[in-house]
């Protein structure tokens, strides 16, 4: 048998991150409002997932619909120097252009203001699945946002599970909040949800996270909430355990969903028990608020080991350290 070309397919939508911190959290209209600081850095769910979990060691493919301008190119830009695989990358010749998100940062919280481009346009013919099933497993990101590709995942998903694939879903926000439509056909085909605690809540219309964890359950074989700086919470069919969190000072909480499951992704294809892949999401996505951006701590690999090193408890520092 010959053994997969990628740990792990990643599909999802492709931006760059427009970062200005010190405005504050009122922002009145018709004003020129200043900021302290601006930066300029990969952007999106699914490709700062893939970025960081190149970084941990992995062979990571990521699959998007890029347009043809400089945005797109700086996206994709970040991608190959870290080494993500973009061969089966396709390119959009309309007049839509790059998505783009401009985050205001206030301090804890921020204004997210996103302009879908190209995402909305990806679709199910876009996907080489040959390609896809190379990987030991598939992830996908931001379904809301993949309008032109939602029609078509069901069976997408189906076709890569017969093919023996893992696949695990990260849906993030629903702009519209109406958290329907396909997520019922797919929650029954996954066999990880990666959410916040809002997003449980919302998708399963629960009010406490007890009683959404146990409704996912009966659909869900494992489902990982991410809950900030507290840790995580798995359920495990009828296992629920708490994973603490780490005790850190951040910088910027960009991205720290996305690289938690990066840390999480990067022990779960090997195969590790899922207390240790919550562990390594929990040291992964506190390491990554220690920089600006989603991908800055992990662009800077003395600094990565060296987080990784002082964060991270033994087991986890193993685990991590196997995929390098």
């Amino acid at each position: 048998m010959i053994a997969p070309h990628l740990d792990v397919a990643i599909v999802g939508e492709l931006n760059l991150d427009l970062v200005l911190d010190g405005i504050g959290e009122a922002m009145p209209v018709e004003r020129e409002l200043l900021a302290s600081a601006f930066h300029v850095t990969l952007g999106s769910s699914a490709a700062i997932l893939a970025h960081n979990l190149a970084a941990l060691g992995p062979k990571v493919g990521f699959v998007s619909l890029v347009a043809r301008d400089d945005f797109g190119a700086m996206a994709l830009d970040f991608l190959a120097k870290r080494g993500v695989d973009l061969s089966a990358m396709r390119t959009s010749d309309g007049a839509t252009g790059s998505g783009v998100t401009v985050v205001v940062n206030h301090g804890a919280v921020r204004h997210i203001l996103t302009y879908p481009g190209t995402m909305v346009e990806l679709r199910g013919d876009h996907l080489d699945l040959d390609y896809l099933c190379s990987a030991r497993h598939f992830h996908l990101s931001s379904l809301f946002l993949l309008k032109g590709l939602q029609v078509d995942l069901p069976k997408l998903f189906r076709a890569i599970k017969r093919r023996g694939l893992t696949i695990s879903l990260d849906t993030n926000d629903d702009p519209e909040d109406r958290w329907g439509g396909v997520l019922e056909e797919l929650l029954p085909l996954i066999d990880v949800l990666l959410p916040n605690e809002r997003e449980l809540l919302r998708m399963t219309k629960r009010e406490t996270l007890e009683d959404a964890l146990t409704v996912i359950s009966r659909t869900v074989p494992l489902t990982v909430v991410k809950c900030g700086a507290k840790g995580a919470i798995l359920q495990l069919g009828a296992l629920r355990q708490a994973v603490p969190g780490l005790k850190i000072t951040p910088v910027d909480a960009i991205g720290a969903g996305d690289s938690f499951n990066a840390g999480f992704l990067a022990c779960y294809v090997r195969g590790l028990q899922p207390e240790l892949c919550v562990a390594a999401g929990n040291v992964t996505g506190a390491l990554s608020t220690l920089k600006r951006g989603g991908i800055e701590a992990f662009r800077d690999q003395p600094f990565l080991q060296k987080a990784l090193q002082d964060l991270a408890p033994a087991p986890v520092l193993q685990a991590l350290r196997a995929n390098e």
